[in-house]
């Protein structure tokens, strides 16, 4: 079965690391077929285990290799397509969209903070098949109250976000 195992923490506040390396600590944990797309830790491969056991294994191998505590969400190509097909907003050069992919419940976690704290002009939020979606306009992404909450630490283990333009990407290469 394809996955996509959505890396968090990569490449931000000195946990570097290059995909390529990442890449191989996957093959080395067994998975088949394995490819990064962009450097934001996006890591499409194969696998005949479900995703609960990936994620055991997978967050071990990386923890041991990068001597950091890795913490990754690894998505079936079906569950990844959802997030790419419940888009709820019109895509629109003004804005950045963003999915986030979590713990069961974050999505409502996120939108009470995104009731709480204070909103751009056309700054949204919305949740659809229990997923967290954020439409920011551009340049305000971590300037914005929201943005800034996102980097709470008690939120830091329960989710991570992409521009839904890097879902569409790893879609193609899950095909």
């Amino acid at each position: 079965m394809k996955y996509c195992a959505f890396l968090r923490g990569v490449n931000v506040k000195g946990t570097n690391m290059k995909m390529a390396d990442v890449c191989q600590v996957f093959k080395e944990a067994g998975m088949k077929d394995v490819v990064s797309i962009l450097a934001s830790g996006n890591i499409v491969f194969s696998s005949d285990k479900k995703a609960e056991e990936l994620k055991i294994i997978l967050e071990k191998a990386m923890s041991e290799h990068f001597s950091y505590d890795a913490f990754l969400f690894v998505k079936s190509h079906e569950d990844t397509a959802v997030f790419w097909n419940s888009i709820p907003f019109e895509k629109n050069e003004d804005f950045h969209i963003y999915g986030f992919v979590g713990m069961p419940g974050v999505e409502n976690v996120l939108m009470e903070e995104f009731q709480k704290a204070s909103q751009a002009e056309n700054e949204k939020a919305e949740i659809v098949n229990d997923i967290f979606y954020w439409q920011v306009p551009k340049g305000n992404t971590l300037d914005s109250t929201f943005g800034k909450v996102l980097g709470k630490k008690s939120l830091k283990d329960q989710m991570t976000s992409r521009n839904v333009n890097t879902f569409e990407k790893i879609l193609k290469k899950m095909e």
